[in-house]
């Protein structure tokens, strides 16, 4: 491991040896290798790309092109508008309700993009709003894709998972397609279920034996129940709608959410990086691909060195996991009284003494598309070349959330 740790810090290096950091880079190779690995898992069912862990349009064109990735899932509707129009997808799935006026008033009176893009409802509040913003005869015909929670609740009171939308039993899911049937300007297409806490929990968390063992014990637990409850829910929906998809799971579940046979589609999007999150997965962990860059620019002790920078840390409850990762050289670690400064991080580790002024230090963020918040380029690496430079969302003046 360190002999290979040793050789993608050097290719690395001398890729970007004309740069001056912070910058960050996609290795193509490993970026490749992960798409086909995720299509493999998916076992034949088409995989959507969820656009918030890429965040590049360039590079979810590259996924995209490669077989068993077909659509997009958004985040927001202005940045579904903004991918239809500059011809990245005709197929995106918001995957969140929204509350912009302007933008779902720019969508009801554009039929392509009416036909292109398909809303996220788990209420009728949602479809009000619409009405409010155009009156159903006043616009197209739009699509929409009904919110199954999927969290787990094995006793009264509680609650295992993400707290996303109320529609929780099969009967719920049922009643919101039928008042969407009797709604004019709507036509309910799709249903959606996340089950995060599978998808999005790492079952080996390093150290932690017995968090690992009860995180397997509830998984298993969730997905018996979910396999049951979405496949009542899809048949009580298909009373009302005739669903063009089902779509669930994330990068950590492709393979167990493809095997549900209510499942016509699965979501992944953060495994094309591999960030440091899925490092505490067992069934199949993502070939790291996403790294930035940060300058060593003091050594305030022969056992420390200080980079300029680095404090990239992610988003969700405030803990180690996300925090930011001294990837290269190996043996590096964030010094606990500073972490990873806003301005300036120190790190110690054996590595630390060898390391001299002007050096870099090759960081992994612990998500996946947030890192494409920090810089407004992504250098794309192909062996020890960079290839292509390509704009983030943020380059080209997107900021979507």
């Amino acid at each position: 491991m360190a002999i290979e740790s040793d050789k993608l810090r050097e290719r690395l290096d001398r890729a970007t040896a004309h740069l001056d950091p912070p910058y960050a880079v996609v290795d193509l190779t490993a970026f490749d290798t992960n798409s086909a690995a995720l299509a493999d898992r998916s076992a034949g069912k088409p995989i959507r790309l969820a656009s918030k862990s890429v965040r590049s349009r360039e590079l979810i064109t590259r996924a995209l092109a490669r077989s068993g990735w077909r659509g997009v899932m958004a985040f927001t509707v202005p940045e579904a508008i903004w991918l239809v129009r500059s011809g990245v997808s005709d197929d995106v799935l918001v995957a969140y309700p929204s509350a912009d006026r302007a933008a779902l008033a720019e969508l009801g009176a554009d039929p392509v993009l009416a036909a292109a893009i398909t809303l996220m409802i788990d209420g009728t509040g949602q479809l009000d709003l619409v009405d409010s913003v155009r009156a159903p005869g006043q616009r197209s015909e739009l699509r929409l894709c009904l919110d199954l929670d999927a969290s787990w609740r094995p006793l009264r009171g509680v609650h295992v998972g993400v707290r996303r939308s109320p529609v929780h039993s099969a009967r719920a899911a049922g009643a919101l397609a039928a008042a969407v049937a009797g709604r004019a300007g709507f036509r309910l297409v799709g249903l959606m279920s996340y089950e995060a806490q599978i998808a999005g929990l790492g079952d080996a968390p390093p150290g932690r034996t017995l968090l690992a063992g009860a995180i397997r014990l509830a998984q298993r637990g969730s997905y018996r129940e979910l396999l049951a409850r979405r496949g009542a829910a899809v048949a009580a929906v298909r009373e009302h709608a005739d669903l063009e998809f089902v779509n669930g799971g994330g990068t950590g579940s492709v393979a167990a959410t493809s095997a549900d046979p209510a499942v016509t589609e699965v979501t992944a999007g953060s495994g094309l990086y591999g960030p440091t999150l899925f490092d505490a997965y067992r069934a199949w962990r993502p070939t790291p691909a996403a790294f930035f860059a940060c300058a060593v620019v003091r050594r305030p002790t022969p056992e420390l060195a200080t980079v300029l920078g680095g404090g990239w840390i992610a988003s969700g409850p405030a803990a180690d996991s996300r925090l930011p990762r001294p990837w290269l050289p190996a043996g590096l670690k964030l010094v606990g009284t500073e972490g990873a400064g806003e301005v300036q991080t120190p790190l110690s580790g054996a590595a630390a003494a060898t390391l001299r002024v002007g050096d870099r230090v090759w960081f992994r963020h612990a998500k996946a598309g947030e890192l494409c918040e920090r810089v407004n380029e992504l250098h794309l690496v192909e062996g020890d070349t960079v290839v292509a430079t390509v704009p983030t969302y943020r380059g080209e003046g997107q900021a979507f959330l």
